[in-house]
């Protein structure tokens, strides 16, 4: 399929040169973390027992407090530097953009090949291998959209064959409030939830660990400058409210949801746990990979004015691929590699996350730095791209087939599902997000 790229070319710099050249051992060709890249994170070095923050670089993480012990920032860059360097990324993400990109463009002339700061510069880096990483950001506020139409629509047809979109679903980004505590960095188990499930069988529901454990494969959004209660952020100025991408996988208990999601949809099958990846993707990072909004089916009504902006129409899209992979315990002891179950992208986005912030401020509610928005399941049209095993399993009645000669309706203890996402395009350097993953441990004895 063709891609047509959005017209980026003001938002280019030299830190987007797909020539660069960086002097860190193993950032040449990094599939997720090269020089033009440069994301942000939190993270303990080995020893030591205070997190601060740090710039991902090929296998290597760029200790920033040590960086600016080593007089490596001045100006701005120095500003957004000691903002990032802290315990969290939130005084960070609350800068905006020209701080931001102030200090990329530091960074990028640090690490570059051939830089006067290469000396200065190597004793503040740590093997990531070595590393433990945290969360971000504090978190306040979380709320997951549902602007994969894709499945939407497959869902919808598991539950109503006849009507799987309701009519809401093309005027407003769907989404609710879901549960920021229970949210944790990948790496971290899941253990598998309890709750009521009631068959269309049953007499009455039972209290029991879920049987119907799934993933669903997001993109998580990063909230940068915030807006005051009252205050909605208009569309057009809405991209700017920002400051960065992760994947998220906001697994889901299905059979819970089943019983509990009406009148006043998902609960405690949503709010066990959520998986975030580590490293906080800026949006100059993902600069060359915009591309425009797809253009709505012929008949679908355009969006309300509050949600349209012709920029955002123009570039206001990704362009990223979106993996799923699992790895069973059989698997592990087998020795064979992880199992890719879908493929998908960001293209298949029904709302831009413009219009997911400007809708979520519409009515007046203040986003502040570090909030998280998740996009919702983002699956492909297509078998092979569905992001949840309810689709690809159609509800549990086709199982999926898997190398080790296993099979899965729904996910078992001892599984671990991967979450990658990539960019990549002609004349870019590609880039990545690192991995989003999280192994399912048995549910803990009933209270």
């Amino acid at each position: 399929m063709s891609i047509t790229l959005a017209p980026a070319a003001p938002d280019l710099d030299a830190t987007h040169d797909p020539a660069l050249r960086c002097w860190v051992a193993g950032a040449e060709g990094h599939a997720d973390f090269p020089i033009q890249n440069l994301p942000f994170g939190i993270f303990t070095p080995p020893g030591e027992s205070t997190p601060r923050g740090g710039v991902a670089i090929g296998d290597s993480i760029l200790d920033l407090s040590a960086a600016l012990r080593a007089g490596l920032f001045s100006g701005s860059a120095e500003m957004a530097a000691r903002a990032a360097a802290g315990e969290t990324l939130n005084a960070f993400l609350a800068l905006g953009a020209a701080p931001r990109r102030a200090l990329r463009a530091r960074l990028s002339a640090i690490l570059a090949e051939g830089s006067p700061d290469r000396k200065r510069a190597e004793p503040c880096l740590h093997a990531a291998a070595d590393c433990a990483m945290h969360l971000p950001a504090r978190i306040g506020d979380y709320t997951d959209f549902y602007v994969g139409i894709h499945h939407a629509t497959h869902v919808g047809r598991v539950f109503r064959p006849d009507n799987p979109l309701l009519p809401n679903y093309k005027y407003v980004p769907i989404g609710y409030h879901g549960r920021a505590s229970s949210l944790r960095v990948s790496g971290t188990p899941v253990r598998r939830p309890r709750g009521q499930i009631k068959g269309p069988d049953d007499a009455a529901p039972r209290f029991a660990p879920c049987e119907r454990l799934d993933y669903e494969l997001e993109l998580g959004v990063w909230i940068g400058t915030g807006n005051r209660l009252g205050e909605p952020v208009p569309i057009a100025r809405a991209a700017e409210h920002v400051a960065g991408y992760g994947l998220l996988n906001d697994w889901s208990a299905r059979d819970i949801q089943a019983w509990e999601y009406q009148p006043l949809g998902p609960f405690l099958a949503k709010n066990f746990a959520s998986t975030l990846s580590a490293w906080v993707v800026t949006p100059e990072a993902l600069a060359p990979f915009r591309v425009p909004q797809p253009a709505r089916p012929e008949g679908d009504p355009a969006p309300l004015p509050y949600l349209l902006d012709a920029a955002d129409q123009r570039a206001g899209a990704f362009d990223l691929d979106l993996e799923v992979l699992i790895s069973t315990p059989a698997m592990r002891e087998g020795g064979l590699a992880p199992h890719r179950l879908a493929l998908s992208n960001t293209r298949h986005m029904y709302w831009t996350v413009a219009q997911m912030v400007a809708h979520h401020t519409s009515g007046g509610c203040d986003l502040n730095p570090g909030d998280l928005l998740g996009s919702g399941t983002l699956s492909a049209p297509e078998a092979g791209g569905f992001g949840s095993l309810l689709e690809s399993t159609r509800g549990g009645r086709e199982p999926v087939a898997l190398p080790s000669g296993e099979t899965r309706r729904f996910l078992e203890d001892g599984d671990e599902i991967i979450l990658r996402a990539r960019a990549a395009r002609e004349g870019a350097a590609p880039v990545g997000f690192g991995e989003c993953r999280a192994r399912i441990l048995p549910a803990a004895p009933a209270p």
